[in-house]
């Protein structure tokens, strides 16, 4: 009975054990998160240092006291086809979350600026920074294919390279999450990555993949990596071709690149 019931309790302990393990795998899988993106345009009359000091008043009494927006990065014109642009980028854990926080927002303003005169003094200063024209998209995050989160230490301006792809919609194709794993995470100049695609917005077909570099040198020293790592990878040159044939069919081949910095000061 003393052997039988130790075995009976060491089942147990596995069952619970295992229970207990799955549970917490569940639970650390990270979840998707919703990306706001608006592109605004700066006036090409306002000074950059009034801007800069607005937006930042900004961010300090309504941005980062929301609690409902769990990201937040301004990226600016770096080599893109337009030196207006202005990214303002929002991240929340849910699509109900973007409506509630702009009324967490709202509630925020009211208490940074409660006299209303010096509140629309502020915002009619604030929109002449900007020209009236703007577009907004919303994206989902790809937790299943990897990302490295972004943790600077420096609290440097990074380069963000934005790459947007055009997926194939018919679902083929593999091997994007392989490739993540053999290749973009062991790339050491590569600071952050971020899979995202289209959830709401002008193009559904939009796969973006966001890349934080410390310097436009190490985005170029990232591109010889990249080549030396597939070679190692795949040193024969047919299992190279299948893998990214098959790679291939997830997307149309057609993508844009974009290249933008950071305010580390408006990060959150």
């Amino acid at each position: 009975m003393k052997t039988r019931s130790t075995l009976l309790g060491l089942v147990l302990w596995m069952t619970l054990a295992c229970v207990i393990g799955h549970a917490q795998e569940k639970q650390e899988k990270p979840k998707p998160v919703f990306i706001t993106m608006t592109t605004q345009h700066r006036s090409m009359d306002a000074k950059a240092k009034d801007w800069k000091a607005a937006e930042q008043e900004y961010f300090d009494k309504v941005t980062s006291k929301n609690d409902l927006i769990i990201g937040s990065e301004l990226m600016t014109h770096y080599y893109t086809d337009d030196n207006t642009e202005v990214i303002l980028v929002n991240v929340y854990k849910t699509w109900e979350d973007i409506e509630k926080a702009n009324a967490v927002s709202d509630e925020l303003i009211k208490k940074a600026w409660p006299d209303e005169k010096a509140r629309t003094a502020f915002f009619e200063k604030y929109d002449k920074f900007y020209t009236p024209v703007h577009s907004d998209e919303i994206y989902q995050s790809i937790t299943s294919i990897g990302e490295i989160p972004y943790k600077d230490q420096t609290k440097k301006p990074m380069i963000v390279y934005i790459r947007k792809s055009q997926m194939n919609m018919a679902g083929k194709g593999k091997n994007v999450k392989e490739f993540n794993e053999k290749i973009t995470f062991k790339d050491p100049y590569i600071k952050a990555y971020y899979p995202f695609r289209h959830s709401w917005g002008a193009n559904s077909t939009d796969f973006m993949e966001a890349f934080f570099f410390d310097s436009m040198a190490d985005l170029e020293k990232s591109g010889e990596k990249i080549d030396e790592l597939i070679k190692s990878t795949w040193p024969n040159e047919k299992d190279a071709d299948a893998f990214f044939d098959e790679l291939e069919k997830s997307f149309t081949g057609k993508h844009s690149d974009y290249i933008y910095r950071n305010i580390p000061s408006l990060s959150k």
